[in-house]
């Protein structure tokens, strides 16, 4: 993971340019601290800016880069393209004369734009995740694009000399553009063309531009699992240590186990694969991880925080994230105290479960979900939602410690195979009228594909463990000391004048309202403001869920457990000690 940033169209001296330049750019540095390159364009105009996290070629691919005839096209990006190679090979095949000059697998965009220009084949024939800005000299023209998904940050302004100016966050361009936003996933902006100065959707699958029919694809268990397979093995590329995120949870478990699977299977002097969980002490995830690290036989690695730790770091949580959105903030600064370890052991990438709970309705909300029809739209809405959300938060909370995380789970291919799924398949089916042969709790599919008895890929009770929301997953005690700091912090006072303070998408809670007044220290101005999602935190995401139960409305908590239908609230639970019957598990009443 790295950080770009840019400025087209300035009218700065070319001296000052270059000093602006480096002041902005190095603001990014904590995403690539391994190298950074400037690069002045177009007389003075234009300034391009890469700070580098090396994962793949360290040696040799320092950005930006620089190709093309008569190296009149330079480049700056963050991420990572899985099919580099391939792209390479359709290139020579289609007669594109092109010499790498670098083992980067980011370098296969000059040839590609050699070949499609500023056009949505260009971006479309990429698999990875990735933001990039390329500049052509020869043209004056430059192009920037977004992966699909949002995987990776990338943010746009306008400066008061009409310069367009792009960056990774928003830090580095917050107090120079008056006007700002996050720049759009799947899309591309060009500088040339009838869509100049537009955002253009170059992502254009099924589900994202047609939202009927319904899809209707049968559930398939070994399609289903030889898709996730292949791309999870895909993001295993790399040129440097690595190794996996492991909360005890089903997403990241079976990420970790196929991993596990693929480098006993494939390597012989491969070290052993290290494991990350954190957590604080006797929390749930903690000793679900480490059945599944004994089970797996990785190197595990428990890291424990205190309450006083967690609340310590908020601050810089904040600046790091560049949000005030209360889930987001709350799951996201273990994850950031953990990244910080793992660094410090030489690790510079991991491997994680984020997009799950997305595309198979993991979300403990879903089990009030009517229809079908229903259930298909709010899985497009959370997909659409993902990169103001657990995109964030896993690549800025990741990356503020110099470490890469990858998500197999938004791969592009798999995403079109898991969205085409008939949404019946994937809808949870309990309570006391569902006859226990019937019972599907949340991501069942998913977890149905995994289910193979013969060759078990996790133990069955982590399996079919209940969804829990990493923030909860870390120890429940967690959200509460949040919730009594910012008690402490916000006085009735002051949360009951909160709509005058903040008239731009006011706090529901005092906690909601402690992250917002650090927020707009850091990050002051509605511009920067407007850049996270509006809406009030509540325990399901959008007006449509709100609908599957009234009291969703009044919920102002979006924990897991403010659902209710965790644990107890169930009518019926699967537990970890719950009895088996074939490969199913069997339900059992809660606990009072």
């Amino acid at each position: 993971m790295c950080g770009i940033f840019a400025i087209f169209g300035s009218t700065l001296p070319e001296p000052e340019l270059r000093k602006l330049l480096v002041e902005c750019s190095s603001k990014l540095r904590h995403r690539g601290p391994d190298w950074s390159g400037y690069r002045v364009l177009s007389d003075g105009a234009a300034g391009m800016g890469h700070e580098r996290l090396a994962i793949i070629d360290p040696e040799s691919g320092s950005q930006p880069l620089v190709g093309g005839p008569d190296e009149s096209v330079t480049v700056a990006a963050n991420g990572e393209i899985y099919n580099y190679k391939e792209l390479y090979e359709e290139l020579k095949a289609g007669g594109v004369d092109y010499t790498p000059k670098t083992g980067s697998d980011c370098e296969v965009l000059i040839p590609l734009y050699m070949k499609h220009g500023a056009t949505s084949s260009f971006p479309d024939a990429l698999r990875g995740m990735f933001s990039f800005i390329l500049y052509d000299d020869a043209t004056k023209s430059y192009v920037v694009c977004r992966d699909h998904n949002g995987i990776t940050p990338l943010y746009c302004g306008w400066g008061a000399d009409g310069s367009v100016w792009f960056a990774s966050e928003m830090k580095a361009i917050s107090g120079h553009c008056a006007n700002l936003q996050q720049f759009p996933p799947g899309h591309m902006y060009s500088s040339t063309g009838p869509d100049a100065g537009k955002f253009v959707r170059y992502y254009k699958p099924p589900y994202v531009t047609i939202s009927r029919p319904l899809p209707t694809e049968p559930f398939n268990a070994d399609k289903l699992r030889h898709a996730f397979e292949t791309a999870t093995i895909a993001r295993m590329m790399s040129d440097v240590p690595w190794g996996v995120l492991l909360s005890g949870g089903l997403d990241s478990s079976l990420v970790a186990s196929i991993c596990s699977r693929h480098v006993k299977r494939k390597s012989t002097n491969f070290p052993k694969l290290h494991s990350f969980c954190v957590g604080l002490k006797d929390a749930p995830d903690l000793a679900a991880a480490q059945k599944v690290a004994d089970f797996l036989g990785t190197t595990h690695h428990t890291y424990t925080y205190t309450i006083q730790e967690g609340l310590d770091a908020v601050r810089a949580v904040i600046q790091c994230l560049e949000t005030y959105d209360v889930t987001t903030i709350r799951a996201a600064t273990p994850m950031y105290l953990m990244s910080r370890k793992i660094k410090a052991m030489g690790i510079k990438m991991v491997l994680s479960g984020e997009g799950a709970d997305e595309v198979f309705g993991g979300y403990l909300y879903f089990h009030k979900c009517p229809n079908r029809e229903e259930f298909f739209d709010e899985t497009v809405d959370k997909l659409s939602r993902l990169h103001l959300h657990d995109c964030l938060r896993c690549n800025k909370a990741m990356s503020a410690w110099g470490v890469e995380p990858r998500v197999p789970f938004l791969d592009r291919d798999f995403l079109a195979l898991a969205m085409a799924l008939d949404p019946h398949e994937k809808m949870c089916r309990t309570g006391p009228d569902v006859a226990p042969a019937d019972r599907r709790i949340e991501k069942w599919a998913l977890r149905k594909a995994f289910d193979t008895p013969e060759d078990p890929y996790l133990p069955h009770d982590i399996l079919w463990r209940q969804k829990e929301q990493f923030s909860d997953g870390v120890g429940y005690g967690w959200i509460d000391s949040l919730r009594d700091a910012a008690a402490q912090d916000v006085t009735d006072t002051m949360f009951a004048a909160a709509a005058r303070r903040f008239p731009h998408n006011p706090p529901a809670t005092k906690e909601g309202y402690r992250y917002r007044a650090i927020f707009d220290e850091l990050f002051p101005g509605d511009a920067c403001a407007k850049t996270v999602p509006g809406g009030k935190s509540v325990a399901c995401s959008t007006e449509r869920a709100m609908a599957w139960d009234a009291s969703f409305a009044t919920r102002a908590d979006p924990s897991g457990r403010a659902a209710g239908v965790h644990e107890a609230a169930y009518d019926a639970t699967f537990e970890g000690d719950q009895e088996v019957e074939g490969d199913e598990p069997v339900a059992k009443k809660a606990k009072a």
